[in-house]
């Protein structure tokens, strides 16, 4: 009995190295995890009074039958039928207590505060 205790924690040990062996090979530096985005870059302009534009690209490493959306104000990947069909609401664009509606010309949507401040992404 005294033996199988420390021959289970070097077991172990060698399955909890081979694991982390095994992601840092599948996961390399820089790889994104499937169906993940990450913002690279977000540029702000406040040259033009009460408006701030904001440019910002995303990396997505998005699953087979989606791409690259917005959710909840952050970059995601969406089911690709929304991107194809234009109905920019149905990836749920903004914060919870927004609202959204498309744009007239479906270039784009808006996001509807309480207080009645809106942010307007057009797509590009």
């Amino acid at each position: 009995m005294q033996f199988l205790r420390p021959a289970w924690a070097l077991t172990a040990a060698a399955v909890c190295f081979l694991l982390l062996l095994l992601h840092s090979q599948i996961l390399r530096e820089g790889q994104l995890v499937a169906g993940t985005c990450e913002i690279v870059t977000l540029d702000r302009d406040s040259s033009q009074p009460r408006t701030t534009i904001a440019r910002q690209t995303a990396r997505c490493a998005c699953k087979k039958g989606q791409i690259a959306g917005t959710t909840r104000a952050r970059p995601a990947c969406v089911d690709v039928r929304i991107i194809t069909s234009r109905q920019w609401c149905e990836m749920t664009p903004c914060l919870e207590d927004e609202g959204c509606n498309l744009l007239v010309n479906q270039s784009g949507w808006t996001c509807t505060q309480p207080g009645g401040r809106v942010k307007t992404t057009t797509v590009s």
